[in-house]
């Protein structure tokens, strides 16, 4: 574990030694956490949790979109803290581990993904998704017309141990849904099922 003083040296750090997880504090002399975290989304692969004092669902919605994988709100218990930090080293291991389980290409309409390169193309024209996106895209093409709601895309993309706020799942809806959907306010792929939750409409 290593901690830094401000947002230079935090961004240094990240960025030349290894990691297993980054908590990045949104409120940073120097540098804010937003612009390391979208400085670091650039060069590495690993979990990055946010820690904010702030209430705006716009922050979060911020943080999220360049690259955060999970947020936690001042204050909060060490114990929150623990278990959001392994469930998403945990969620990134078993993600890794079972990259191998996946079909090669997966295909539905204009939507592609080749999963070993964790590239996705729409009408062939290439598109760029954050971790989180990814694999919640990945998770839904591969269950096909199966509905889910909220709490189980959770546990599922972000992993079984998971403890937080599950509007980010939404986020992260409405961020795909703006990638993949021409039209996001009217989709073809990423539907509500209203009461009920999401589904990715083969």
């Amino acid at each position: 574990m290593d901690i830094a003083s401000d947002g230079i040296e935090g961004l240094r750090k990240g960025l030349e030694e290894d990691f297993s997880l980054i908590l990045l504090d949104l409120m940073l002399p120097g540098i804010d956490g937003f612009e390391i975290c979208r400085k670091l989304r650039e060069h590495i692969d690993i979990p990055i949790l946010m820690v904010t004092a702030r209430q705006e669902d716009i922050d979060k919605i911020r943080g999220l979109g360049i690259g955060a994988d999970d947020y936690i709100e001042k204050p909060f218990s060490p114990a929150v803290l623990v278990a959001r930090v392994k469930a998403n080293i945990a969620q990134y291991k078993r993600l890794s581990d079972d990259a191998g389980a996946y079909p090669r290409e997966i295909s539905i309409g204009s939507v592609k993904v080749n999963t070993g390169t964790h590239r996705v193309y729409v009408e062939e024209r290439e598109v760029e998704l954050k971790n989180r996106e990814y694999e919640l895209l990945v998770f839904l093409m591969m269950n096909v017309d199966m509905v889910f709601d909220r709490e189980t895309l959770y546990e599922k993309v972000w992993g079984l141990e998971a403890v937080g706020d599950n509007a980010t799942v939404a986020v992260h809806i409405n961020r795909l849904r703006e990638k993949l959907e021409k039209d996001p306010a009217k989709p073809r792929y990423i539907q509500t099922v209203w009461g009920a939750g999401y589904r990715f409409r083969g």
